[in-house]
């Protein structure tokens, strides 16, 4: 089992957004901004929600993949920083989730 992070691709991605070379696939995709980063992520999700219906396991895990690697990179072009969302994650952990969901302002 990979010691890998979701915090150690977060580095890598910033890394790659600053230094990385011409040729680097988050350089170009970041290049492109926002809504071409998020276009992808939603892409991603898509691919990622047929590989379960479709039972694919391998799908499954390589998808999901890609959409936690796409969602990292539209969080850092929102300069939002993982840690922003794994702190809302924890604020949540306690409640149900109709309860938190109740709490919401509505739409």
């Amino acid at each position: 089992m990979s010691d890998f992070t979701l915090s150690d691709l977060e580095a890598v991605i910033a890394d790659r957004l600053v230094n990385g070379d011409a040729s680097s696939y988050t350089r170009k995709l970041a290049g492109k901004g926002l809504p071409k980063a998020a276009q992808k992520l939603g892409e991603e999700a898509v691919e990622t929600v047929i590989a379960a219906v479709t039972g694919s396991r391998e799908g499954v895990v390589y998808e999901s993949a890609d959409l936690l690697y796409h969602l990292l990179v539209v969080l850092r072009l929102s300069e939002v920083p993982l840690a922003e969302v794994v702190a809302e994650l924890g604020r949540r952990t306690g409640r149900s989730g109709l309860e938190e969901k109740a709490s919401r302002a509505p739409d």
